[in-house]
C-alpha cells in the first residue's frame, strides 16, 4: 500500500474527496478541514493500493492540486486491514509488479545532479579500478564497480526518453559527458605519478593482465552481460528492489573500462586503450537500449490501466471527464473526448 498525504483548497478538496471515497483501492481516507497553513487549505490522507497509486495521483493532477497544494506519496511497510486488502484485490495485478512512475522520476531526478559527491565517486571508483588493473585482481574490479555512481544518470536518460523529457535528458547526458572524461583525465594523471615514483607493479603491462582482460575486449557476451544488467537495473529501480540494483552494478564495466582506458594512455598503449573505449561504449550502449526498451514496455502496460481508468464513474462524481482526461489526449476505446 502507497500513503498519500494531500494538501488542497476546500473547492479542490471536496472533489478529490469524492473520488477518492468512490474509488475502490482507496480506503482509511481521513480529511481534516483547515488544517493545512502555507498555504491554506484541507488535508486528506488516503492510503491507496500500489497498482493504481500513479493513476489516482494522475486524476488529482487534473484537478490541479499539485498547483494550488500538495501531493506527498510514503510507502506502508505493514499493514494490519481488512479494508486495504479489499482496496489491493480491487486493484488489478500484483503489487511487486506495479510501478509508481512518481517514485521513478523522483530517484532517478535526484540521481543525475552534476554534483561534487558525483564526480569524486567517479573519480574514486577509476582510482580503484587502475589498482585493480595495475594488481590484476578482479576483486578491486567488482569494487569499483559497486562504487562508480553511473547508473544513475544512466537511469535518468532513459526516464527521460521513454517520457520525453529534454531536461531530465540533458542534465543525465551533462552528467556522463564530465564524469567520465574527468575520470580517465584523472586516472592518467594517477598513473604517470605513479610510474614517476615507481610504485606501480614492474611486470605490469597495459596489455599482459589474463585476470582483467576481458576490460579491452568486448564481443557479443560484453554485449548481452550489459544489456540483461540494463534490464534488471530497470526493474530494480521500478519496484524499488534496491538489492538487486547492486548485482546490476557488478555486472557492467563502464567504470573499469573507462580506467582502462586512461591506464593505458598513460603507457602509451593505444591498442589497449581503443579496447578499452570499445568495450566502455558497448556497454554504454547496451545498457541504454535495455533501459529504455523495458521502461517503453512498463509504460505501455501503465498507459492501458490508466486508460481502463477513465472509465471509473469516481472520476465523474469528482467532476472529471469519463473517457478522457484533461492533461492528455488518452482516450478509451469505444469513447471520444467531449
Amino acid at each position: 500500500m502507497v500513503h498519500l498525504r494531500i494538501v488542497a483548497p476546500p473547492h479542490s478538496a471536496e472533489k478529490a474527496l469524492e473520488l477518492l471515497l468512490g474509488t475502490g483501492s482507496a480506503c482509511n481516507v481521513v480529511h481534516l478541514e483547515g488544517a493545512a497553513h502555507k498555504p491554506e487549505g484541507d488535508v486528506i490522507l488516503v492510503d491507496v493500493a500500489r497498482e493504481d497509486a500513479s493513476v489516482i495521483v494522475d486524476d488529482l493532477r487534473e484537478l490541479d492540486i499539485p498547483h494550488e497544494g500538495s501531493i506527498a506519496i510514503e510507502y506502508i511497510d505493514t499493514q494490519v486491514s481488512d479494508a486495504a486488502e479489499r482496496a489491493e484485490k480491487h486493484a488489478r495485478g500484483l503489487p511487486s509488479d506495479a510501478v509508481v512512475w512518481e517514485e521513478v522520476e523522483t530517484r532517478t531526478s535526484e540521481n543525475t545532479e552534476l554534483s561534487v559527491n558525483f564526480l569524486a565517486f567517479m573519480v574514486l571508483a577509476m582510482l580503484i579500478a587502475a589498482v585493480g588493473i595495475f594488481l590484476d585482481q578482479p576483486i578491486l574490479i567488482i569494487g569499483a564497480m559497486v562504487v562508480g555512481p553511473e547508473y544513475g544518470p544512466l537511469a535518468g536518460f532513459c526516464v527521460a526518453v521513454v517520457e520525453r523529457r529534454g531536461r531530465l535528458a540533458r542534465r543525465s547526458l551533462m552528467a556522463l559527458v564530465v564524469g567520465f572524461p574527468l575520470g580517465i583525465a584523472i586516472t592518467v594523471g594517477v598513473t604517470l605519478l605513479f610510474r614517476a615514483l615507481d610504485v606501480v607493479p614492474s611486470e605490469f603491462e597495459p596489455g599482459s593482465h589474463p585476470l582483467t582482460s576481458f576490460l579491452s575486449d568486448p564481443d557479443f557476451l560484453s554485449f548481452f552481460v550489459a544489456f540483461v544488467a540494463g534490464v534488471a537495473g530497470v526493474l530494480s529501480l521500478t519496484s524499488a528492489k534496491s538489492g538487486a540494483l547492486i548485482g546490476v552494478l557488478i555486472s557492467v564495466t563502464t567504470i573499469p573500462a573507462a580506467a582502462n582506458v586512461g591506464v593505458a594512455a598513460a603507457f602509451g598503449d593505444w591498442s589497449e586503450t581503443g579496447g578499452a573505449a570499445l568495450q566502455l561504449t558497448v556497454n554504454l550502449l547496451a545498457i541504454v537500449l535495455a533501459g529504455i526498451g523495458t521502461l517503453y514496455l512498463q509504460r505501455r502496460l501503465y498507459v492501458v490501466r490508466r486508460r481502463k481508468h477513465l472509465s471509473d464513474p469516481a472520476r465523474e462524481e469528482a467532476g472529471l471527464p469519463l473517457g478522457r482526461s484533461r492533461r492528455s489526449p488518452v482516450v478509451i476505446q469505444g469513447r471520444r473526448p467531449s
